[in-house]
């Protein structure tokens, strides 16, 4: 799944050496990383001209601490490629301005052009970036009041459920929707409700993912386990197998 998903990226690398990516951070996207990584080490794959805005920040953490999203991009892929300092955008955990920092992120990102390819995971109550259940589907990158599942969730990466934050910045779901294209990861059979009621729910701002829907180009990778209750989970796979034989990159 990993492989599939920075075999996309990369090759969108290659035909845009100065494509904009969306970063996701988590345990989902580190398979991808890593095989970035790998493919800048071992194949050259360029990271010179990319320009990158990552979905989110805890806010209260400073970047270099070891839970913030700026020292996880570092340590999993900023540091192992070839990508200019300058280029990459996080939004800041310890900014006094939150209005005005989260508009300057917004414009930033349209002086960029716009995102070429939006990297996602989702939560298990079908949220993506920080936008928790009942956002509105047209936000934009604002502070964020964390729900107390999210929080549940990321325990396991702070020492006790007091240190996780309560508040992140995140872009919101109307920035996300402007990418364009979306990719979007899932693993583990915790995630197959969430994912069901993305892919096939209705649209409802209790399910954010769900806003996906209205997107023109978005690419789902799946493990067997996410993808387990989806009623269509048999059209999906003949689709791949067609996208191979008429050598189509999207259908």
């Amino acid at each position: 799944m990993s492989n599939a998903a920075a075999k996309l990226i990369a090759a969108q690398l290659r035909r845009k050496p100065d494509s904009v990516l969306g970063l996701a951070t988590g345990s989902t996207p580190l398979g991808i990383y890593r095989e970035l990584a790998r493919m800048h080490r071992e194949e050259g794959l360029d990271f010179g001209g990319v320009r990158t805005f990552n979905l989110d920040e805890y806010y209260g953490l400073a970047p270099e601490h070891p839970q913030s999203y700026r020292y996880f991009m570092d340590e999993n892929l900023l540091r192992h490629v070839n990508i200019d300092p300058k280029n990459v955008h996080i939004p800041g955990g310890l900014v006094k301005d939150i209005e005005a920092s989260c508009s300057e992120y917004e414009a930033s990102i349209g002086q960029a052009g716009g995102i070429d390819i939006q990297l996602l995971g989702i939560g298990r109550d079908g949220h993506i970036a920080f936008n928790e259940p009942g956002s509105s589907l047209g936000s934009r990158t604002r502070l964020k009041t964390l729900a107390q599942e999210t929080i549940s969730d990321n325990a396991r990466f702070f020492r006790s459920l007091d240190e996780v934050p309560r508040f992140a910045i995140t872009m919101g779901v109307g920035t996300i929707l402007e990418s364009r294209h979306i990719v979007l990861l899932a693993s583990g059979v915790e995630k197959s409700d969430a994912v069901r009621q993305a892919l096939e729910g209705p649209v409802t701002s209790e399910i954010t993912a769900s806003a996906l829907q209205l997107h023109s180009t978005v690419t789902a990778f799946l493990d067997d386990a996410a993808a387990e209750k989806l009623k269509r989970r048999d059209y999906y796979k003949y689709v791949e197998s067609m996208r191979q034989v008429v050598g189509q990159e999207d259908l």
